[in-house]
């Protein structure tokens, strides 16, 4: 997962503190992964996984487009070089002057989930199109992201017929399976359940166009992910299932499967040390931690690959905690982390998988620590 091209980065510029390293030739390989699995989707990359200039040029240059959660996103997928076509306003909570700013830019499509984001979007976008948001279970997803975004099947029925009445483009329907995904047939219930939204609005007369299926797409971590193909056949499979001959557009929003990958962070040990004499746990303390971008580790959800140039050696599970002063800043403390013994300060580890959902949660300055810095190559 670190590539020859970071090595050599890593090994020549040798950059100072902790820092991502983003390879751009794994993004496109991942996009065109995606567009052979999915050749029917459109492909909607999620900014907020990985905001980089030179990732969403790249992205933009191949032809994808862009799924926004802000203005400044926006923003940022235009100044790469899509089109206001090719954007979508996926978030669901979103300010009225928001709303009329994207609309402003040429932004048609927006997500909504309840009855007064559609007012909000009537009176800010008039004959926007707009798709809702349907609640997913999460099951099987190692990030859930069920609870505060989308509504019930019905709810999204009565939601999408308000649309209507207020002059709105009830266009379709969305939902997220969660995030890092890793069962494949995870799309089949909520395919099913966008289907039933489909019949119920054509039955008073409003036909529905597109289901947007989301994220959720893996990155490898410590384990095996199936390849995306193994995705685009079961979803296909599902979509047949549900919509027969009738197949409506559809939307991939990929994030953590296009650019996960592609990132690796360099980091270095701070200190290694017990809290007793006979502690039988070593503490781990890197130079990076929770506010420098590992948010993910939160509960322990994502457990990230860290190499050393001790491995090969015998291990031994330890803590692996951040360098701030905040309690919270632990990584791996409930399911210990096997690092080398002769693991010692100053050394530095590559910690693999970091491409996506890093830089964006990295604090500008808690405990005066600079935000996470990163290349792309």
């Amino acid at each position: 997962m670190t590539t020859a091209r970071i090595r050599e980065f890593l090994n020549t510029r040798r950059p100072e503190g902790p820092c991502l390293v983003v390879d751009l030739d794994v993004v496109r390989s991942n996009y065109h992964a995606f567009r052979h699995a999915m050749p029917d989707s459109a492909i909607y990359y999620a900014v907020k996984a990985n905001p980089a200039p030179e990732v969403l040029q790249a992205l933009a240059a191949l032809g994808s487009s862009f799924d926004c959660a802000s203005v400044a996103e926006i923003q940022m997928a235009l100044d790469a070089g899509a089109t206001a076509d090719r954007i979508s306003f996926g978030n669901t909570i979103k300010k009225e002057r928001d709303i009329a700013r994207a609309h402003a830019l040429g932004v048609t499509l927006f997500a909504v989930d309840a009855h007064e984001e559609v007012e909000k979007i009537a009176r800010a976008a008039p004959g926007a199109r707009v798709f809702c948001r349907v609640l997913t279970s999460g099951e099987g997803a190692e990030w859930p992201l069920s609870r505060k975004f989308g509504c019930v099947p019905q709810m999204a029925v009565d939601v999408l017929v308000y649309a209507h009445q207020l002059g709105l483009e009830s266009y379709g329907v969305s939902f997220h399976v969660g995030s890092q995904m890793t069962q494949v047939d995870a799309w089949d219930a909520a395919l099913g359940d966008a289907k039933r939204v489909f019949s119920q609005l054509a039955k008073q007369g409003i036909h529905l166009k597109m289901v947007n299926m989301g994220g959720g797409f893996p990155t490898r971590y410590l384990k095996d992910i199936p390849a995306a193909e193994a995705y685009g056949k079961a979803i296909d499979s599902a979509l047949r299932k549900h919509f027969g001959n009738h197949i409506p557009l559809t939307i991939i929003e990929p994030g953590r499967g296009m650019v996960g990958n592609a990132g690796v962070i360099k980091a270095e040990v701070v200190l290694i040390s017990r809290k007793s004499d006979n502690d039988a746990n070593r503490w781990v303390f890197l130079d990076i931690g929770k506010f420098g971008g590992l948010a993910e580790t939160m509960d322990e959800a994502i457990r990230y690959p860290i190499r050393t140039v001790h491995d090969g050696g015998e291990m031994e599970d330890c803590i692996i905690a951040g360098p701030t002063c905040d309690s919270a800043d632990v990584l791996y403390e409930k399911t210990m982390y096997p690092l080398p013994l002769s693991l010692t300060i100053g050394d530095e580890v590559l910690i693999e998988g970091t491409g996506a959902y890093t830089t964006t949660y990295s604090a500008v300055a808690f405990n005066g620590f600079e935000p996470l810095k990163a290349y792309v190559i």
